[in-house]
């Protein structure tokens, strides 16, 4: 029978495994000591060598010749656990024995000295899977086991140990193995067995492993399972991915708006029935290597791209605010777990995310309204924003009111603008202009009006406030009921009061002003940001 490349090519000491030398040493040490530990604790990502090195540890407890703190290999009792015959070595799968009476049999069994071996060694997979009960039988009997007896416990989350499982342990954490050391490792596999590798590929694959040595070898038997040489392209056929000119395809229709792009590159996606989640994981991950380069200075330390790669991906990020990355990068992981809901339309919810991607104003989320500030405050800095007097067309309707404007006065009709002409273009031009400047916090005014005059404050939340060089303030209402309704009684001198409070300073009966806003005027929260700097009207 076919046995599996990574079970094949399994590490037999300590100096075959790689990646890990902050745990071996550590393991070689208590070998050539004979100081070893009565529970161990491997904790760690999946396919990092916690079970190879438990495996390793059992038959050097147990080696009658160890090597440099290795087992030797070829003694009986090294034979007989790498056969599978010893008895005295018992794996156990926490995932489908996790109940109190397994452990019960366990805790029965140590007080009995070893069959044929020096130690007897218990190795316990996934031991986060254990019921509390079962933990709860563990615990004594892992405090103070019999001095023949060692416990190894794997886990690939630690968080769900009691912590009087942890306490009772030697812990040790099995990092992600780097990519380099991955790459290594499979060039040296390929050329063992015969499999055309190019550099490339073995890149690809140490990366799309993500730190694991057996998704490693696991993805090159699956690709090699071509009969010819293992190219990037062989990888994407065989895995489903997307190639990275692809991918930097889409950044760049993203930064142009260009739907049409978008929508065949999903197609292309759905035609080659590749999955369009594997798509939408190499897509975040785009995003996250353009947050570095944006964020970072040593991003490349950071990247696991080659230096021409890295420079493309340093151009791609020049399209985008580092506010409009982060605000994508949350739109690209929504829709990733959208994808992952039962009955999920995986290509409806990628095509709309792609087209809220392009446009910001899509979306009202903070991370959205940031990124659209972000682009303002780039357009101010660079001088691309047109004041008002640099448009070509005229505002619709203006009405002012004068400063002692009655409520009949306040209800009269919009003085309409004549479209321009030649005959009146000048007297249009010689037409007195303000500078106004938006109060920021008119809110606040509201807020103390509400304290005394509920229905006044309501009226002044939907109204607009300015002021003038002159110091004048000039309240804006959406219709002409609004102001007559400021005018009532002793409305104007208690939205006076308020606004001399906030603003600091005495605003006078004849500063405070009245006006009734035309249609044009209507402006969206980001146009109020525009309006922060120098209007003139």
């Amino acid at each position: 029978m076919h046995q599996a490349l990574y079970r094949k090519l399994r590490p037999q000491t300590f100096d075959d495994v790689c990646g890990q030398e902050h745990i071996t040493s550590v393991l070689r040490y208590e070998a050539q000591n004979h100081t070893f530990s009565h529970a161990y604790l491997f904790c760690g990502s999946r396919g990092t060598g916690k079970t190879t090195c438990a495996k390793i540890l059992a038959k050097v407890v147990n080696c009658e010749h160890p090597e440099n703190g290795n087992p030797c290999g070829v003694c009986p009792s090294c034979q007989a656990i790498d056969s599978g015959a010893a008895t005295d070595v018992l794996e156990m799968d926490a995932a489908s024995n996790n109940g109190v009476d397994n452990i019960r049999d366990i805790r029965d069994e140590v007080v009995y000295s070893p069959s044929a071996l020096r130690y007897r060694v218990y190795i316990i997979d996934e031991v986060h899977m254990l019921s509390v009960s079962a933990f709860n039988a563990l615990l004594k009997t892992l405090e103070e086991p019999p001095e023949h007896v060692v416990f190894i416990l794997a886990t690939t989350e630690l968080q769900k140990l009691p912590a009087t499982i942890i306490s009772r342990c030697q812990r040790f954490d099995f990092r992600r193995i780097s990519t380099d050391v991955l790459v290594d490792r499979l060039d040296h596999i390929a050329r063992e067995e015969g499999i055309k590798l190019s550099p490339e590929a073995s890149r690809m694959l140490a990366k799309l492993a993500q730190g694991g040595m057996r998704d490693a070898i696991s993805l090159l038997e699956l690709c090699s399972g071509v009969r010819k040489e293992v190219t990037a392209e062989v990888i994407e056929e065989s895995v489903g991915l997307t190639g990275r000119g692809a991918m930097l395809e889409t950044v760049q229709a993203i930064a142009e708006r260009n739907y049409d792009v978008l929508f065949d590159q999903i197609a292309r996606v759905v035609r080659s029935s590749k999955d369009i989640s594997v798509f939408w994981q190499d897509l975040i991950s785009v995003w996250r290597d353009m947050i570095i380069i944006k964020t970072t200075k040593n991003a490349a330390s950071y990247l696991d791209l080659t230096d021409h790669e890295t420079e493309q991906m340093r151009a791609a990020a020049e399209h985008f605010k580092k506010e409009t990355l982060i605000h994508q990068c949350k739109l690209l992981e929504e829709a990733f777990f959208a994808m992952q809901q039962v009955n999920a339309v995986k290509r409806i919810i990628a095509e709309m995310t792609l087209v809220r991607l392009c446009d910001a104003s899509l979306d009202t989320s903070p991370e959205a309204m940031l990124s659209r500030i972000a682009q303002l405050e780039e357009q101010v800095l660079a001088g691309t924003i047109l004041r008002r007097k640099d448009l070509q067309e005229t505002p619709a309707e203006v009405v002012s009111v004068a400063p002692r404007a009655s409520a009949d006065a306040a209800t009269e009709k919009p003085k309409q603008f004549p479209e321009a002409s030649k005959s009146k273009s000048k007297e249009v031009a010689e037409t007195p202009k303000r500078v106004l400047r938006p109060i920021r916090n008119w809110m606040e005014v509201a807020e103390r009006i509400n304290r005394s005059n509920p229905m006044l404050a309501g009226i002044i939340k939907t109204s607009r406030a300015f002021e003038t060089e002159a110091g004048e303030v000039i309240v804006r209402f959406d219709n002409p009921f609004a102001v007559q309704m400021a005018e009532q009684g002793d409305h104007k001198d208690c939205l006076r009061a308020a606004v001399s409070t906030v603003l600091r300073r005495e605003v006078g009966d004849r500063s405070l002003t009245f006006e009734i806003a035309g249609k044009s005027e209507e402006r969206s929260v980001i146009d109020e940001i525009i309006e922060a700097s120098d209007i003139e009207i």
